[in-house]
């Protein structure tokens, strides 16, 4: 039994480790203590995703998303040029394909501006000059969209919390949370504890377990499994930046995108594929446990009654790379299956209510001197940094 720090987080991922981070910053002095369940960090959704910086383009003006993912770039690119990180401002092209999105398109423009971003539209004989491979008939161009490596983001985070006095502790699997007066005793799987007057969790596809059912009760973690498809060395310099599309209102998810990566790969997705095991990367990954969660929710059947075309449509091109290559060949025409191999895969933590909305803004749970991050969607990399300062603050009320 270990006592006596000031703040335990629960999560040795980018927003854990930015939360740790903050902390120390607004008080040096304090004791703080990470606890990761692997004995590497970001093995899981802070080590596997693109690597996009994003400028918050699509987030609704004035939402804490939108708030968060524009401070938190800022406090990103500082942080990374501070610790000399590598990152590239590829700007990002949105393309419409058909007259039928421009009006998306538009709508997008004057959200972005809303945002405070220089967007600006493009004809398809402007945006060709950026990025010429692409089919099109207009673009709208976010420059201040970008790429970086967040594994080494993640690595950076915690020397820097090292640095600041701050402990991380690797293999460390939290089993129970236990408040006590003053404090909160944290159980570990190994039999050891510590004990803090704050806890922070941020344990991604866990996090509605953690903070228990009685919190979560109108919501569940479903976890969606995410494969990129990548092109070959030949059909890579077909992609120069980030080629996004018009994204449709009426889907829960973004669709194909291209994003060209500072290594010179290229990636294509991710898909989204409804997982029955919330950390297994295989296509047959099974758990009784997380596909009983999945089943017994009606969130669940109320989301894949709405979506099943979507759904199925997702899984036929997961199953049949000649149907991906086929959407993918819409940005790029004249791709062939041979420009196509298998990339990476990951799975991301999507929190689901119950009437089978995917729900779309970061959400935290307060249960006394315990903060529970239970949904942190895409840009919540970007906005590491930042929400971790909102956390902090919170701690403080």
């Amino acid at each position: 039994m270990t006592d006596g720090y000031s703040l335990a987080v629960i999560g040795g991922g980018l927003i854990g480790l930015a939360t740790a981070r903050a902390y120390l910053r607004s008080h040096p002095n304090a004791r703080v203590i990470v606890l990761e369940k692997e004995e590497t960090l970001a093995m899981h959704q802070s080590g596997r995703n693109s690597g996009v910086i994003h400028a918050g383009l699509y987030y609704t003006p004035g939402s804490l998303k939108a708030r968060l993912c524009r401070e938190g770039r800022e406090l990103l690119l500082a942080f990374a040029d501070e610790h000399a990180i590598e990152y590239r401002l590829t700007g990002k092209l949105v393309v419409a394909l058909h007259e039928g999105q421009l009006e998306r398109l538009a709508e997008l423009a004057r959200r972005g501006q809303a945002n405070g971003l220089a967007v600006r539209e493009l004809a398809r004989d402007r945006f060709e000059e950026l990025e010429p491979h692409v089919a099109g008939i207009r673009a709208l161009h976010v420059p201040e969209s970008g790429i970086i490596d967040f594994r080494r983001v993640t690595a950076a985070y915690a020397t820097d919390v090292e640095t600041r006095g701050g402990e991380v502790r690797r293999s460390a699997l939290v089993s129970t949370l236990e408040p006590r007066r003053g404090a909160v005793r944290v159980h570990m799987a190994e039999g050891d504890a510590v004990e803090a007057k704050h806890v922070v969790a941020c344990v991604g596809v866990h996090s509605d377990r953690l903070v228990g059912p009685r919190a979560c009760s109108s919501y569940r973690i479903a976890p969606f499994r995410g494969d990129y498809l990548a092109l070959s060395a030949a059909a890579a310099d077909r992609v120069r930046g980030l080629v996004y599309p018009v994204p449709d209102p009426a889907l829960p998810f973004l669709g194909v995108h291209f994003t060209r990566r500072l290594d010179g790969e290229v990636w294509a997705g991710p898909n989204a594929i409804l997982a029955l095991h919330r950390e297994s990367l295989s296509r047959l990954g099974f758990r009784w446990a997380d596909a009983f969660d999945a089943a017994t929710f009606p969130g669940t059947w109320r989301l894949l009654r709405r979506y099943w075309r979507t759904a199925g449509g997702e899984l036929f091109h997961d199953l049949v790379r000649r149907a991906a290559v086929k959407d993918l060949r819409r940005y790029l025409p004249g791709l062939d299956i041979s420009d196509v191999i298998e990339g990476p895969r990951g799975i991301r933590a999507q929190l689901l209510a119950r009437d089978g909305t995917l729900v779309d803004d970061f959400r935290f749970v307060r249960r006394g001197p315990i903060l529970h991050v239970l949904n942190a969607p895409s840009p919540g990399a970007t906005a590491s940094l930042a929400i971790g300062e909102h956390i902090v603050r919170g701690l403080s009320l």
